[in-house]
Protein backbone atom coordinates (compact mmCIF):
# COMPACT_ATOMS: atom_id res chain seq x y z
CA UNK A 1 0.00 0.00 0.00
CA UNK A 2 1.40 3.92 -1.19
CA UNK A 3 1.83 5.75 2.08
CA UNK A 4 -0.99 9.04 1.35
CA UNK A 5 0.18 12.45 1.88
CA UNK A 6 -0.78 14.11 4.87
CA UNK A 7 -3.35 16.81 5.13
CA UNK A 8 -2.57 18.02 8.52
CA UNK A 9 0.05 18.53 10.71
CA UNK A 10 0.95 16.09 13.78
CA UNK A 11 2.13 18.54 15.89
CA UNK A 12 -0.96 20.93 15.64
CA UNK A 13 -3.55 19.66 13.31
CA UNK A 14 -3.56 22.51 11.40
CA UNK A 15 -4.07 22.38 7.34
CA UNK A 16 -0.29 21.58 5.79
CA UNK A 17 0.34 22.99 2.57
CA UNK A 18 2.81 21.80 -0.33
CA UNK A 19 6.82 23.74 -0.62
CA UNK A 20 7.88 21.51 -3.09
CA UNK A 21 7.17 19.63 -6.07
CA UNK A 22 9.57 17.68 -8.17
CA UNK A 23 10.37 16.31 -12.06
CA UNK A 24 11.34 12.28 -11.19
CA UNK A 25 12.01 12.87 -15.12
CA UNK A 26 14.62 15.76 -15.30
CA UNK A 27 15.33 16.58 -11.65
CA UNK A 28 13.48 20.48 -11.73
CA UNK A 29 12.12 21.06 -8.57
CA UNK A 30 9.66 23.99 -7.89
CA UNK A 31 9.61 25.94 -4.52
CA UNK A 32 6.59 27.92 -3.13
CA UNK A 33 3.55 27.39 -0.86
CA UNK A 34 1.05 25.43 -2.65
CA UNK A 35 -2.40 24.35 -0.82
CA UNK A 36 -3.88 21.24 -1.36
CA UNK A 37 -6.16 20.56 -4.22
CA UNK A 38 -9.91 19.98 -2.83
CA UNK A 39 -10.01 15.94 -3.45
CA UNK A 40 -6.58 15.80 -1.07
CA UNK A 41 -8.39 17.80 1.69
CA UNK A 42 -10.92 15.01 2.23
CA UNK A 43 -10.10 12.26 4.62
CA UNK A 44 -9.20 8.89 2.76
CA UNK A 45 -12.96 7.24 3.34
CA UNK A 46 -14.40 10.60 1.43
CA UNK A 47 -12.32 10.05 -1.35
CA UNK A 48 -12.82 6.55 -1.61
CA UNK A 49 -16.74 7.83 -1.42
CA UNK A 50 -15.90 10.13 -4.25
CA UNK A 51 -14.33 7.65 -6.52
CA UNK A 52 -17.43 5.02 -6.18
CA UNK A 53 -19.85 7.52 -6.66
CA UNK A 54 -17.74 8.59 -10.04
CA UNK A 55 -17.60 4.77 -10.62
CA UNK A 56 -21.46 4.55 -10.03
CA UNK A 57 -22.23 7.14 -13.19
CA UNK A 58 -23.20 9.50 -9.89
CA UNK A 59 -26.69 6.16 -8.98
CA UNK A 60 -26.69 6.18 -5.56
CA UNK A 61 -29.14 3.49 -5.60
CA UNK A 62 -26.20 1.67 -7.23
CA UNK A 63 -23.67 2.71 -4.72
CA UNK A 64 -26.21 1.71 -1.99
CA UNK A 65 -26.82 -1.92 -4.15
CA UNK A 66 -22.72 -2.56 -3.90
CA UNK A 67 -21.83 -1.41 -0.56
CA UNK A 68 -24.65 -2.68 0.85
CA UNK A 69 -26.16 -0.01 2.58
CA UNK A 70 -29.39 1.44 2.14
CA UNK A 71 -30.11 4.33 -0.35
CA UNK A 72 -31.20 6.90 2.42
CA UNK A 73 -27.37 5.89 4.17
CA UNK A 74 -25.90 6.47 1.18
CA UNK A 75 -28.03 10.02 0.62
CA UNK A 76 -27.25 11.38 4.40
CA UNK A 77 -22.97 10.04 3.51
CA UNK A 78 -23.61 12.50 0.07
CA UNK A 79 -25.28 15.49 2.12
CA UNK A 80 -22.37 15.28 4.40
CA UNK A 81 -19.99 15.50 2.01
CA UNK A 82 -21.30 18.09 0.09
CA UNK A 83 -21.53 20.07 3.32
CA UNK A 84 -17.74 19.57 4.17
CA UNK A 85 -17.22 20.70 0.40
CA UNK A 86 -18.86 23.73 0.65
CA UNK A 87 -17.01 24.38 3.80
CA UNK A 88 -13.77 23.93 2.13
CA UNK A 89 -14.02 25.49 -0.93
CA UNK A 90 -14.03 29.19 0.83
CA UNK A 91 -10.33 28.15 1.59
CA UNK A 92 -9.58 27.06 -1.94
CA UNK A 93 -10.64 30.91 -3.34
CA UNK A 94 -8.96 32.69 -0.27
CA UNK A 95 -5.53 31.23 -1.52
CA UNK A 96 -5.87 32.28 -5.20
Amino acid sequence: MQPKIPIHCPACQDALNVSQLQCDNCGTSVNGNFSLPLFLKLQPDEQEFVVQFLTSSGSLKEMAKQLNNSYPTIRNKLDDLIEKINKLKPDENNSV
